[in-house]
């Protein structure tokens, strides 16, 4: 790893089923992710990206395994692990305490049958030795950090009391309580309104520079991503396809697929009346992948060498794309 990464993901391979039942979700997945910065992983649904990150938390379903790939993660201490060879154990205690994660529907991921105080302090039970008194000022001090009004009082709510974009914060706290190194955010801002959107995305902004810490934030909107990644992953039925800083990928897309992502982006430029561009098709499934490149079935610049595998290439300097176009994209 390079000293500025805290993590290398290098040939993530992520299979379900076992036998001839097998189906590959995830195949030959790299990135990096800088510390203090932020890789926005984005694709339609079905891309893989939830996949990715529950394989990175160690919580993919008992029918899911690794088949193969290093996950190279290094945190405070210094000490560089392989994820993907954790026992259960030692990813107990590094989940929640060094890798945290915000899920994409509060919810369904907060217990109904406990106050929100409860759940954010059992992080504290887990991997800090307090007492009861010390948790309950703590968590109310988080409360307060993510900007949810009257914390005290707030603490002995349970979820259904709470509004989307409260509860949307009460995972934030959760998440952040142990002040981790590494945070994925799964669909943040899913079902939330826009001006609770940009409420969410200007607290974990600020969140992230006054601790300093890295963000994988997932999700499928190309105007979010714009806002919060440093650097940005598109991936396509379970493959990386383009992967470059964000504003180079913005302003020189090398892959047709982040165009078609990008063309759908509504803007104030856009002509009154004119309907917003689509990718024709949809998402393969993975049991019946193309031979070949997986977008070549809806890709409008298709040859016929796209008909064998193509692997990611170097188009510019930190710019890599799984096209064999080497024009930009405009």
């Amino acid at each position: 790893m390079e000293g500025s990464a805290i993590l290398k993901v290098d040939g993530l391979c992520v299979g379900f089923g076992n036998g001839s039942g097998q189906v590959t979700a995830l195949r030959d997945v790299s990135f990096e992710i800088a510390r203090g910065r932020t890789l926005a992983l984005v694709g339609e649904s079905g891309s893989g990206k939830s996949v990715t990150s529950l394989a990175l938390m160690g919580l993919l379903p008992p029918a899911g395994r690794i088949l193969s790939g290093e996950l190279s993660f290094r945190g405070r201490s210094g000490k560089t692990v392989d994820l993907a060879k954790l026992s259960a154990r030692d990813f107990r205690n590094i989940r929640g305490s060094e890798i945290a994660m915000i899920f994409q529907e509060p919810m369904s991921s907060l217990n109904p049958l406990f106050t929100i105080g409860d759940q954010i302090g059992e992080m504290l039970l887990l991997h800090e030795n307090m007492d009861a008194a010390d948790r309950r000022r703590r968590v109310v001090e988080m409360l307060e950090m993510v900007e949810i009004p009257g914390a005290a009082k707030r603490a002995d709510t349970y979820p259904h009391e709470l509004s989307g974009g409260m509860r949307q914060r009460v995972m934030i706290a959760m998440a952040m309580i142990c002040n981790p190194a590494f945070l994925i955010a799964d669909e943040p801002t899913t079902a939330l309104d826009v001006t609770i959107q940009a409420q969410i995305l200007d607290l974990m902004r600020r969140l992230q520079r006054e601790r300093q810490m890295s963000i994988l934030f997932i999700t499928h909107d190309m105007g979010v991503v714009a806002e919060m990644a440093d650097d940005v992953a598109v991936m396509y039925a379970g493959s990386v396809v383009e992967q470059a800083p964000v504003n180079d990928l913005f302003d020189h897309t090398r892959h047709p697929y982040a165009r078609g992502l990008l063309g759908s982006i509504p803007g104030p430029n856009r002509p009154e009346g004119e309907r917003l561009k689509s990718i024709p098709g949809s998402v393969p499934p993975l049991i019946a992948l193309p031979e070949g490149c997986a977008f070549e079935p809806r890709c409008a610049y298709a040859m016929p060498a796209c008909k064998k595998p193509v692997s990611l290439q170097t188009k510019a300097p930190g710019h890599l794309a799984a096209c064999l176009l080497e024009q930009e994209l405009v």
